[in-house]
């Protein structure tokens, strides 16, 4: 640390502001907000810091500059606006580089309705962005078959209507514009069309369905029974949009809702723009963790920045869980029951499916990078000091005690590596003993690998319960290794997680990738077990038939499986075929016990 820097920390203000760290050659590294700006800044230079990437930072900062605001809320908003004008390298950045699609409103005489991904400033209106394009051009097709509009670009002034310069086109003459080009519809007429549209765009129903009504009754009044029928079937329309897109109950009025979910390298922030109980925009994140940031510091994070992109100005937002910061005139509410839980939920629900979508095109893009994320949330679920690359799982197979086998299957990096399985025939243990064998099998197997020097592996997955478990602990600590290699034992019936001296069991979430990963070894072992398990049974039936042959010993049966394969074979061999297996004596004997 230099003399400038160690000056600086010495002088910092307690007031909530923007801290910025420089390197030597004058590179922005990092930009960051604290409620303390002391408290906050020298806790990055503490000899506890934590975290690999962080301690690289540091050892990078050459200076540092500050900006006090008034809040801990200024602070966030400049810290954002530094973060996207700057880009330094150890920030976390939200993978956004789209430009969405917008439903645009012309600032024209008759305005056009219309999607664009390009906004200009010269007075329009601008709905969204739509994260998604599909959503909006519904909507558009929606308010196009209820509202006849223009879609022509020419100058539509007054004065060039009055003086007859245009003529109406094909749209009008199939009946998808009134014609103002020729002033067959007055802008007064036009104008409730567009206000209703502008309605519809922003989640209020309301006065469009109130201007197709008063149009039904109009026209049913004047006896125009066709044209009546044909806007109560735009209405209906219309309703029917708005029973697909009310999914919150209509009470819910101008909410935002941000919903997230988390794992070791990223967080995926899902938002809601609620208006009159309807969602009228969803967007799905991801946001990736340089500096091992809280979930807390990340949502608020992409809640500002999130709002800005929607230019939302909600005064209630709803949230999974509380924040430090406070936005001013505005309620940030974490709820407990009700619609307003439902809802926020959904937004996890909506942050949960985005993430298996993005975990499931990794694995078939970047497989390595799935990988390591997998045995990152590996370590951090089941409480490892580091990641399990090297798995091994057990399992014993027997049928009351009979042709006992124990599998022992091998994953690295969380695939199996079938050329390290390993098969165990109990020798110490008379009967159906589990426990008994357990011990035993992790006995012989870990004092081998010591003795040849073998990879010890990170994680030992033992399939049954506490037991179980209990006794490969038994054995692991004969050995020395007890406490240097994680042992876990994962029961069936409810997927339950077994730790060392640990008597309530961990639940994973079903879709966790960790579960897969532990269910994928158990399973496998149980295949690997089975199968070996039916060899040796159908094996020692064979040979127990052949055995009872008088003057037949072990190694003339296995001269006959050799080259007959099974007993059908013996049975309906000739005598002569085994005279030249076994010599005539013993083929006498063997033709004459079958055939007799």
């Amino acid at each position: 640390m230099n003399a400038q820097l160690e000056l600086q920390l010495k002088t910092l203000s307690s007031e909530p502001g923007v801290y910025r760290y420089y390197d030597k050659d004058n590179q922005l590294l990092y930009v960051g907000k604290a409620k303390n700006l002391k408290k906050r800044v020298l806790s990055y230079f503490n000899k506890t810091v934590s975290g690999y990437k962080t301690k690289i930072m540091v050892g990078k900062i050459h200076r540092l500059e500050t900006t006090i605001v008034p809040s801990e809320y200024d602070a966030l908003l400049l810290e954002n606006n530094l973060i996207k004008e700057h880009q330094p390298f150890y920030n976390i950045m939200m993978k956004d580089d789209k430009t969405y699609p917008w439903i645009c409103i012309k600032n024209e005489n008759f305005p056009r309705v219309f999607l664009t991904r390009n906004k200009v400033k010269d007075g329009s209106e601008y709905y969204g962005p739509y994260a998604k394009v599909r959503p909006a051009k519904v909507l558009l097709e929606t308010i196009k078959n209820i509202y006849r509009l223009r879609t022509c670009t020419l100058d539509l002034s007054q004065k060039k209507i009055d003086e007859g310069k245009y003529k109406v086109c094909l749209e009008y003459h199939i009946k998808n514009c009134d014609g103002p080009c020729e002033g067959l519809e007055s802008l007064e007429h036009y104008q409730k069309k567009v206000e209703a549209i502008r309605g519809i765009i922003k989640g209020d129903f309301r006065i469009a369905k109130q201007y197709l009504l008063e149009e039904m009754m109009e026209f049913a009044k004047n006896l125009e029974f066709e044209k009546a029928q044909m806007t109560k079937e735009k209405l209906e329309l219309l309703e029917d949009y708005q029973a697909k897109h009310t999914v919150v109950s209509p009470t819910i009025d101008d909410v935002d809702v941000f919903g997230m979910c988390s794992d070791e390298t990223a967080v995926f922030v899902n938002y809601f723009k609620i208006r009159n109980g309807n969602i009228i925009q969803s967007y799905t994140t991801e946001i990736k963790k340089i500096l091992e940031e809280s979930d807390e510091e990340i949502l608020e994070e992409a809640m500002i920045e999130i709002r800005r992109k929607f230019n939302s100005n909600s005064k209630e937002i709803l949230l999974p869980f509380h924040l430090s910061t406070e936005i001013p005139n505005v309620k940030l509410l974490v709820p407990k029951m009700g619609d307003k839980k439902r809802i926020v939920e959904l937004s996890e629900q909506n942050a949960k499916e985005y993430r298996v979508e993005k975990l499931k095109q990794i694995q078939i893009v970047d497989p390595d990078r799935h990988t390591n994320r997998v045995m990152a949330e590996m370590k951090k679920l089941l409480k490892m000091p580091v990641e399990p690359r090297h798995i091994e799982g057990f399992d014993n197979s027997n049928i009351q005690g009979t042709n006992p086998v124990s599998a022992c299957v091998v994953f690295k990096n969380g695939k199996p590596s079938k050329a390290d399985y390993r098969i165990f025939h109990p020798k110490k243990v008379e009967g159906p003993n589990d426990f008994a064998t357990m011990e035993e099998v992790i006995l012989r197997r870990y004092s081998r690998l010591l003795d040849e020097g073998g990879d010890l592996p990170q994680l030992i997955l033992i399939d049954g319960g506490k037991g179980q478990l209990s006794s490969a602990i038994k054995s692991l600590k004969i050995l020395g290794l007890y406490g240097k290699i994680t042992i876990i034992g994962i029961a069936k019936r409810l997927e339950e997680i077994y730790f060392p001296n640990d008597p309530d069991p961990l639940y994973l979430d079903k879709k966790s990738e960790t579960l897969k990963v532990l269910q994928r070894v158990r399973d496998e072992s149980h295949r690997f077990g089975i199968k070996h398990h039916r060899t040796r049974r159908k094996n020692s039936t064979i040979k127990s038939e052949l055995e009872e042959i008088p003057g037949v010993g072990e190694k003339t049966i296995e001269q006959l499986l050799q080259k007959l394969k099974s007993v059908k074979r013996v049975k309906e061999s000739t005598i002569e075929a085994l005279e030249e297996i076994v010599g005539k004596a013993k083929a006498k004997v063997i033709w004459e016990y079958f055939n007799s």
